[in-house]
């Protein structure tokens, strides 16, 4: 069931992607430090933890009694409550390469389960927003539908990972399986991916190793499209892990037989 306050709590979304644009555009294409946060690089920037911090601060203000999961600034995933959960920027390799191949992730969980989404891409001036029972896109101050297009089979298929170097040894055979039964493969678009499946120009996105805020703001905006998000096994994927992101039951079905082999 829909909350009662799911509509006042989109438009709130809207408010912290704003506040997100605002912390990040400054530092796209211009000067700004990098960090790695591990012993592989990993990059962090200072883009990543203004917009994380722009938004907690709205968040604290106007709901003190939500909870926050943030990629860098932690927290815990909930399974009571409203929870917001946040990436201030996918693809922060993209980001610091000069691409605009990123973006601000809100995802909303309600007693653990996912109920809005909003991919917010500031550069391009495009806004992917999903909730329960819908999806749309506002780009260049135009919104319209977002919907999933058909797609009988693999073999017509567009599908996209964000680095095929995820994958290692059962993983790696798994991905390899459904490449090769793809029309094309696309590498390198982190969350656009996903936002390109909802919004029917791609089929299927194969990804392992996500974080719940990789995957939170995706799953309503894919769902609301007409699509899904599930985990390999074809259960539940919104604490991230192995997910399959598809436009079509279909492309669902057949990317699970071949992962699950």
């Amino acid at each position: 069931m829909t909350p009662p306050e799911a509509p006042r709590l989109l438009t709130f979304a809207d408010t912290l992607a704003d506040a997100a644009r605002a912390a990040i555009l400054p530092y796209f294409r211009a000067a700004h430090t990098v960090e790695s946060k591990g012993a592989l690089f990993d990059p962090v920037t200072d883009a990543d933890k203004a917009a994380e911090r722009a938004m907690r601060t709205l968040i604290e203000r106007e709901f003190p009694d939500h909870s926050v999961l943030g990629e860098e600034y932690g927290g815990e995933l909930s399974r009571s409550g409203y929870q917001w959960i946040l990436d201030p920027i996918d693809g922060t390799r993209a980001f610091i390469s000069g691409l605009p191949l990123w973006g601000v992730l809100i995802g909303l969980y309600h007693d653990g389960r996912p109920l809005i989404g909003v991919m917010d891409q500031p550069y391009l001036d495009e806004r992917y927003r999903g909730w329960n029972d819908g999806a749309n896109l506002t780009a260049q101050g135009v919104t319209r539908p977002l919907k999933t297009r058909a797609c009988a089979g693999l073999g017509d298929a567009i599908l996209s990972t964000t680095d095929p170097y995820l994958f290692k040894g059962d993983e790696a055979d798994a991905f390899a399986r459904v490449r090769a039964e793809a029309k094309l493969t696309r590498y390198g678009y982190d969350c656009y991916a996903y936002a390109m499946v909802a919004s029917g120009t791609m089929d299927c996105v194969v990804e392992s190793g996500l974080k719940p805020f990789d995957i939170a703001a995706l799953i309503p905006i894919l769902t609301g499209a007409g699509g899904g998000v599930c985990a390999w096994d074809g259960g539940d994927a919104s604490a991230g892990g192995r997910a399959l992101a598809y436009g079509d039951e279909r492309i669902r079905n057949a990317a699970l037989d071949l992962l699950a082999r």
